[in-house]
């Protein structure tokens, strides 16, 4: 069998046993079926059948696994580590919620230094990712243009549930004050729900 590569001046023969309906400059070709041997490929490939084809196919993909990934702790888009999909770290609990999980979205971090952190909403006009650090008593902002990583609130009364309405103003459940509240866009605070 001659698996012919997608450049066109090469092909890559496994096997010992050639067809008549190979190419001639490689019919007399003598190999050791454990060898590999790089030969000269037609300029078309019209005479690859279905078996070469899926021989490629498995080939490539087995070599792409055996890639070594990348990791470093350089911050620059340059030194990101390789994304395997789908990502080990994206687990089913719960099998119900299998059909949910998008074999092509992996996990990044985009900060650390909290107790605590959830809550988080995104803000599709400011282009930022607001979510809250409870026991620090603070809200955090994440940039989407620099990924830069800042305090946005503090106090923020241990909030949590953090939403934004269709007019881009901020909702958030206070723990402490026991209330659901609204900051509007001149900096004032209304109270959605009280204790």
């Amino acid at each position: 069998m001659i698996l012919h590569s997608s450049v066109p001046l090469l092909g890559l023969c496994l096997d010992s046993k050639l067809n008549s309906r190979h190419d001639s400059r490689i019919a007399n070709t003598e190999m050791k079926p454990d060898r590999f041997q790089l030969l000269p490929s037609p300029k078309t490939h019209a005479n690859m059948d279905r078996r070469s084809f899926l021989a490629v196919g498995a080939a490539a993909i087995s070599g792409a696994t055996l890639l070594p990934i990348r990791s470093s702790a350089g911050d620059t888009s340059e030194n990101q580590p390789i994304t395997r999909y789908p990502d080990p770290s994206v687990v089913v609990v719960d099998a119900r919620f299998a059909k949910y999980k998008i074999g092509n979205a992996a996990i990044q971090r985009l900060w650390t230094g909290a107790l605590w952190a959830e809550g988080c909403a995104w803000n599709g006009v400011g282009r930022y990712l607001v979510w809250s650090d409870i026991p620090n008593n603070r809200q955090m902002r994440w940039l989407d243009e620099d990924n830069h990583v800042s305090v946005f609130r503090r106090p923020s009364n241990n909030s949590n549930g953090n939403t934004f309405d269709f007019e881009g103003r901020q909702l958030s459940c206070e723990h402490d004050t026991r209330r659901v509240v609204r900051y509007e866009h001149n900096g004032g605070v209304t109270t959605l729900a009280d204790k």
